[in-house]
């Protein structure tokens, strides 16, 4: 990984807020480079609440949650959440308490343009919260990051077109980051097109388990959808979106604003389950369709060949002008990292029900010989594995032109119906925290 002209190497998300430094077997912030961030981060349906007051419009999560209330684990939403919308101001003074630097929070499309246009009206309530909570957060010396996008599209916008299935969202989309740009951007210094573009296409409409809730009837249970075409749709106007975004950030405002704009990428890291050349090439597969997916594009201007032999006509592709567009449109990769998964080669199995989730023609796993890939978590989908950061920043490093990097996420969730004092006594987490910053000191020092 570079420092570009002495600026930040690495920032390193402690999602639990609770979690610090001083707790992580003796790790030091002197340890880390100057200029390493240390920070929080959530997205505005997560956290914010107030669903619908002031003025914000309905997003395709308020739907979903709703009208699909099973396909939430506790049948829960975001209409009230954290409250953040109304305790901001407490869970920033908490940030500041425990010493962090920078708070990444995601803009809700729908609460600044409530039907998705400028046309149809910008909602003052709600430009207003994110002027008060990006002031307080400088106020209290921490450095805002921000997402323009974290999956709650305007629900307006899928009534009409249906969203990022349509090539319409483009200027939609330009319009709305246009509006971000000019009305918090003399203080923002960080902005973040897409986070996690990869899990939005495919959850949303490869298995359905996501908002939008699209997929075919043979993968799941969702009444619209197609999970052969969709998500590579899907994923296609989100790159173009993200390049029309960049190219108009530092045309129009990057001189003048003097901050830099990225993109959130989340992959595991991918182990080959045995010692063999099909193994091999089936890890790096599973990479190139959960990374390279969004990764290459950005970097080279096409799709990883990859995908393009593997999905053939189902994969859209770019015009000459829209891969010079593409290429080399971010300043920072944030990389989202939690775990790992065992591949290996399916390239055998054959199906007439083609869907993204099998294109890549592996098989991922979680457990060897009877024995998981690591300790499991309280969330079914995670096993710690610290190595697979080192891994997967090394491979970054080498085949993507060495990218300025940020790690946006990382964290695990305890179980929490324990008792509390087996709660406090918190070694999941700080065991975690501290294998995976000795693992980031040693990419960091190469």
């Amino acid at each position: 990984m570079k420092i570009i002209h002495g600026s930040l190497l690495l920032w390193y998300l402690l999602l639990p807020l609770t979690s610090f430094l001083g707790c992580t077997l003796g790790l030091n912030r002197t340890d880390f480079p100057a200029g390493f961030i240390f920070g929080a981060a959530s997205s505005a349906y997560q956290y914010e609440g107030a669903a619908y007051q002031d003025g914000k419009g309905s997003s395709i999560w308020d739907t979903f949650t709703s009208v699909h209330p099973e396909k939430i684990a506790d049948h829960s939403t975001g209409d009230i959440a954290d409250e953040f919308y109304y305790l901001f101001q407490e869970d920033i003074a908490l940030m500041k308490e425990i010493g962090l630097d920078s708070f990444r929070f995601s803009i809700s499309w729908s609460r600044i343009l409530p039907k998705g246009k400028i046309s149809e009206g910008v909602n003052q309530q709600g430009i207003t919260f994110y002027n008060n909570l990006i002031n307080e957060l400088l106020y209290q010396g921490l450095q805002p990051f921000v997402t323009l996008f974290h999956w709650d599209l305007p629900q307006a916008l899928e009534d009409e077109y249906l969203g990022f299935l349509s090539p319409n969202i483009v200027n939609d989309y330009q319009d709305y980051v246009d509006l971000c740009f000019k009305e918090f951007g003399d203080r923002v210094k960080f902005w973040v097109t897409f986070n996690e573009p990869n899990d939005f296409a495919s959850g949303g409409y490869a298995t359905g388990t996501e908002a939008p809730g699209r997929c075919s009837n043979y993968i799941g249970n969702c009444s619209f959808g197609n999970s052969a075409t969709e998500p590579y749709t899907v994923g296609h106007h989100m790159l173009l979106s993200h390049a029309i975004a960049v190219k108009l950030y530092r045309e129009k405002y990057q001189a003048s604003q003097k901050g830099n704009i990225g993109i959130v990428l989340a992959c595991y890291w991918m182990v080959p389950k045995f010692q063999t050349v099909a193994s091999t090439d089936a890890a790096f597969r599973a990479i190139d369709f959960m990374l390279g997916w969004y990764l290459h594009p950005i970097t080279f201007g096409n799709y990883p060949e990859t995908m393009r032999l593997l999905v053939g006509n189902r994969l859209p592709t770019f015009s000459v002008s829209q891969s010079e567009m593409l290429k080399g449109s971010f300043d920072f990769l944030g990389v989202t990292y939690y775990t790992a998964r065992y591949a290996d080669d399916s390239t055998s199995s054959s199906s007439v029900n083609l869907s993204y989730t099998t294109d890549s023609h592996v098989n991922l796993t979680t457990e060897k010989d009877g024995l998981p890939i690591g300790q499991p978590t309280a969330s079914g989908w995670q096993y710690v594995y610290p190595r697979g950061l080192l891994e997967l920043l090394s491979y970054i490093n080498r085949k993507f032109n060495q990218p300025l990097i940020y790690i946006a996420e990382n964290g695990v969730n305890d179980n929490a119906s324990l008792p509390i004092q087996d709660a406090l006594d918190d070694s999941l987490r700080i065991n975690f925290h501290h294998s995976h910053l000795s693992t980031l000191l040693k990419a960091i020092k190469g």
